[in-house]
């Protein structure tokens, strides 16, 4: 029988730390202001809430972005959200963006389809950066940046991120911690991508179950066999290891062929006198 690790954090704390990491990275690129995507889910109404917590409610931008199958919960629980924090929002359905794509190529099956809607969704939220005058701040969590469950330069794609560094487990406990609405914490994980997609669904396991074996995996840094020892069944294991191996190139800037002494990435990170 696995034995259950105990991911809980002192929220108090993390919500400090979290919202000054906001703060301090947008400032520090000269921004006063931010622009969150709300899905009207868990991950990134918690962003915009710390996002408040950081700059203010004026100086949050929170953008609904819907596709003509997006459920109506979802913005039913993004404008839930929008009337609590009283931050500023626009909503940019992205059907007609996405459609003359989908007419050219109808074989595209829905990975394909969701990929599509995910980059749209990220031009609409560039565009309004640039409008706004602030940086977009990211939502995706630890579990989904390890799994590789996420569209590279879509719903990744963000300036800085405040909950990568947190399992979806301790999302949860934040957001309840925070004050979140239940109806947002409580319900099925999912991107909205097709009618009936939810993340557990698609990954084939729970978040509950994985974030169990990450916390081995990566925190505590044990082997394959430790954590079968640990209780794990091996298949389980090789599927999340081969899925954390594979997406990689998923965490990582583009790597860049080595030259030089001073390669971007390698040796040269950030100007010695960067103003830290």
């Amino acid at each position: 029988m696995t034995k259950t690790r105990d991911l809980s954090i002192d929220t108090d704390l993390t919500r400090k730390i979290l919202a000054g990491f906001i703060q301090t990275e947008i400032t520090r690129a000269g921004f006063s202001r931010a622009v969150v995507g709300l899905s009207g889910g868990v991950d990134s109404s918690l962003s915009c809430y710390l996002a408040v917590d950081a700059l203010g409610a004026e100086n949050v931008l929170a953008l609904r972005m819907p596709y003509e199958t997006s459920s109506s919960g979802s913005l039913e629980h993004a404008q839930l959200v929008i009337d609590e924090l009283g931050v500023q929002a626009e909503t940019v359905p992205i059907t007609a963006m996405v459609e003359p794509l989908f007419e050219r190529f109808p074989e595209a099956d829905q990975i394909r389809r969701g990929n599509v809607m995910a980059r749209a969704r990220m031009i609409v939220l560039y565009d309004q950066s640039q409008a706004f005058g602030g940086l977009v701040v990211g939502t995706g969590n630890k579990t989904e940046i390890l799994l590789g469950y996420t569209t590279l330069y879509g719903d990744s794609a963000c300036a800085l991120n405040p909950l990568g560094d947190l399992y979806k487990t301790q999302v949860r406990q934040l957001a309840r911690a925070m004050g979140l609405p239940d109806v947002i914490i409580d319900k099925p994980p999912s991107a909205d991508l097709w009618v009936g997609q939810t993340d557990e669904g698609e990954l084939g396991f729970t978040y509950a179950e994985v974030d169990q074996l990450l916390y081995l995996l990566v925190d505590e840094r044990y082997s394959p066999e430790d954590c079968v020892e640990a209780g794990f069944a091996e298949s389980f294991v090789s599927q999340v290891i081969d899925l954390i191996r594979k997406n990689h190139y998923k965490r990582v800037m583009p790597p860049i062929a080595k030259l030089s002494n001073r390669t971007v990435g390698y040796d040269f990170l950030y100007l010695r006198d960067w103003g830290t």
